[in-house]
């Protein structure tokens, strides 16, 4: 970035890191995982923690965009002109938000960049190309990717230096993760080959449910059996914390603001908070819901001691709901994630190109 455009815009290069910033591409092929939350959420995380953090909208829905704030209808500038042409100036596309957060916005245009990139030999290249330009300003950069493998996806595996794949604990999704893990290896082979998966990050999540507990299971024991390997998951994880299913979440976009601007104190909120420490490996913040004082009146009191219960002594019946307490279930589809292997039949993707 040039002098001038710093005076311009009012910003400095980062000089916290002289290294490239991490850019992290947040992608599931199931579309209503949480993905667009997540990514706007954990970016006004790492914001507020004074990482200075950019979000490139690469879904043509503009979602992103519209969580925070930016009237896709008002652009002059988007990641459409910045992708077709190699000439387009990101700097005066990238509109800062907040603190520490910049977009750079999306329009219905990209759905368009496939057929207009068609024949352009560094189709793949042009976001890679892009975020190199303003590198020095930025600590992170997530890329929010469409649901779907295509142009722009391809582009946002082949900038990015890590993959978190937010999902939802249902069986199905397990089988949409194995596709995603296939499509990675893919992409490692032929365009990014320090491309690595950083691990999934649980949303909508109902920890106490019999099936998310089976999920997470499932997935925890995928990660540990690929540990030490030359998989592209080698070294991923099931993140923590998950992030609570909160409907706070699901309001705030209508009002272009993050879950710190609409509801601060929200269950939501808290878990971002942690799972952007946790992505910067710091403590966990404190809970912003603290324990109630005891009263000044009665003096706090230490908890008696549990009597022991003998052995004929009935237990009291459980007031757990039978969903915590039932067995597992049998379920007909396979619970666990098979392992990535080429198929026999040849290319399970035959559209795919680079």
């Amino acid at each position: 970035m040039s002098l001038y455009t710093r005076r311009m815009t009012g910003e400095t290069p980062n000089t916290n890191n002289s290294n490239a910033p991490r850019v992290i591409a947040l992608m599931n092929q199931k579309g209503g995982v949480g993905k667009t939350t997540t990514t706007v959420n954990l970016a006004a995380a790492l914001a507020r923690q004074g990482q200075r953090t950019l979000v490139i909208d690469l879904d043509p829905q503009a979602h992103a965009t519209l969580h925070l704030g930016v009237d896709p209808a008002s652009l002059e500038t988007s990641a459409y002109d910045v992708i077709l042409s190699p000439d387009a100036e990101i700097t005066g596309a990238i509109r800062k938000i907040r603190e520490n957060l910049w977009v750079l916005p999306a329009e219905t245009d990209l759905a368009a960049i496939e057929n207009e990139l068609q024949t352009a030999q560094d189709r793949n290249q042009r976001l890679t190309n892009a975020i190199k330009v303003v590198s020095n300003r930025f600590d992170a950069v997530l890329l929010d990717c469409p649901p779907a493998l295509g142009l722009l996806t391809l582009n946002a595996l082949a900038s990015a230096d890590e993959v978190l794949i937010p999902m939802q604990a249902h069986f199905l999704a397990l089988q949409g993760v194995s596709k995603l893990l296939e499509t990675v290896t893919l992409v490692r082979q032929s365009l990014n080959n320090d491309l690595s998966v950083l691990g999934v990050v649980l949303c909508m999540h109902e920890k106490q449910t019999t099936l998310s507990q089976e999920v997470v299971a499932d997935l925890e024991e995928f990660f540990a059996s690929a540990s030490g390997t030359e998989v592209a998951w080698s070294n991923a994880r099931v993140l923590s914390p998950p992030i609570r299913r909160n409907i706070k979440l699901a309001e705030c976009p209508s009002f272009g603001q993050t879950i710190f601007e609409y509801a601060p104190t929200a269950a939501g909120a808290q878990d971002y908070t942690d799972l952007a420490l946790s992505l910067l490996g710091k403590a966990k913040a404190e809970n912003t819901q603290p324990e109630p004082a005891p009263s000044q009146e009665e003096p706090a009191k230490a908890a008696p001691a549990k009597p022991k219960v003998e052995a004929e002594v009935e237990p009291k019946p459980s007031t757990q709901a039978a969903d915590q307490i039932e067995q597992p279930r049998q379920h007909n589809q396979p619970s666990n994630i098979q392992s990535y292997t080429p198929s026999p039949y040849g290319d399970p993707y035959p559209d795919f190109r680079v």
